[in-house]
């Protein structure tokens, strides 16, 4: 038996017949003692291993791992202006009613009604715009939607 008969591969089996065996190295020891003995050694890289759908995730995953690596992005709040403009259009007196009464029309807690009013609750947009809608105001700027604007005099002389 000479060289050409026998290989050592790393990283992939076979199952043998009539031949030798191709053997599977794993570790260092077990590389250096093929390399001591002679033994022509061939080595390949696996690139695709794993379950291919899943493979799209995992890149996914560090991507999204390097753009959080760059900066840190705080919490989008609720505006305070707006905070202000549901405290204040609350206590007017067509929409007069309690934090826990608009949290009740608007299926939410009183809690979260208090903390949008304060201005620190973190943005939920769909409340907001429950809120916005009960009152009548702008989900946006906190403007009254029903108050007409002023009428433009038109003087002609």
């Amino acid at each position: 038996m000479d060289d050409w008969d026998t290989v050592t591969k790393i990283g992939s089996k076979t199952t043998g017949g009539a031949s030798q065996r191709e053997t599977v190295v794993r570790g260092k020891a077990a590389l250096n003692a093929a390399q001591r003995s002679g033994n022509i050694i061939g080595t390949e890289k696996k690139f695709a291993t794993g379950n291919p759908a899943s493979k799209s995730a995992v890149e996914g995953q560090r991507l999204t791992k390097v753009d959080r690596s760059d900066d840190i992005v705080p919490v989008q709040k609720v505006n305070p202006e707006i905070g202000a403009a549901i405290r204040d259009r609350r206590s007017k007196d067509p929409y007069k009613m309690t934090q826990s009464d608009l949290a009740k029309k608007v299926n939410a807690q009183a809690n979260d009604i208090k903390t949008l009013e304060s201005g620190q609750a973190i943005k939920n947009q769909a409340l907001l715009n429950k809120v916005a809608r009960i009152l009548k105001i702008s989900a946006k700027t906190g403007k009254p939607l029903d108050e007409e604007p002023p009428k433009a005099s038109s003087s002609k002389k």
